[in-house]
């Protein structure tokens, strides 16, 4: 089973208390399944609007699932999660070309100083990622110093105030080779699968599109 699970980072300077150094705490539970920010660790992150999944929607979801087992009410929550962003909820505002090229402007930049960027693609209502973290960088130190830059900017651009992104995230582990090479295959191939594109490649604000320039 993987661990899959959900954190929280905001989008204005508000990180989770799990942002001490790896080489402190590796391994850190909030009360979901265990976490792990540790050297060299690849983890497949999802972030989305703040718009994109309504807060009753998750509650609904929270009373349907809460007699299975921890582990199944976790995966089966991320999935409901993930199908729901991929039906384009919200206002979407990551189709604005000068937004998502500010998003993906951002994952390039720390890319070798925070973390190794191994994947990612920019969808209209969320974001995926793939990296390997770096010597003293947290997982939640790095979503902080996404979101908050891109929030900030975001929100000047389209003229308006307020959250940006949803607070939560969600993050999973990479176990090994294999398991590496679905999620690279997974987040590519996401703009295929809600039918954006035919073929990965093809999507302009990806790791596909970006290998092949």
């Amino acid at each position: 089973m993987e661990r899959e699970t959900e954190r929280h980072a905001g989008e204005n300077g508000t990180a989770g208390k799990d942002a001490g150094a790896p080489g402190e705490r590796e391994w850190y539970s909030r009360g979901y399944l265990p976490h792990r920010d540790a050297v060299g660790l690849t983890q497949s992150i999802t972030f989305r609007l703040a718009d994109s999944l309504p807060g009753e929607r998750l509650k609904q979801w929270e009373q349907e699932l809460a007699s299975l087992p921890e582990n199944r009410r976790l995966v089966e929550r991320a999935r409901r999660i993930q199908a729901w962003l991929d039906q384009g909820h919200g206002e979407c505002w990551l189709r604005d070309p000068r937004l998502a090229q500010l998003v993906e402007d951002t994952l390039l930049h720390f890319d070798g100083r925070s973390y190794r960027l191994l994947a990612w693609c920019v969808m209209p209502n969320h974001v995926h990622a793939l990296v390997e973290l770096q010597p003293e960088h947290t997982l939640a130190g790095i979503l902080h110093s996404w979101k908050s830059y891109t929030a900030s900017e975001a929100n000047r651009w389209l003229g308006r105030r307020g959250a940006f992104w949803q607070r939560e995230y969600q993050d999973r582990f990479v176990r090994n080779e294999e398991h590496l090479q679905q999620a690279m295959e997974y987040i590519e191939q996401n703009p295929v699968k809600t039918g954006l594109v035919a073929s990965p490649e093809h999507w302009r604000f990806s790791s596909a599109h970006h290998r092949q320039r």
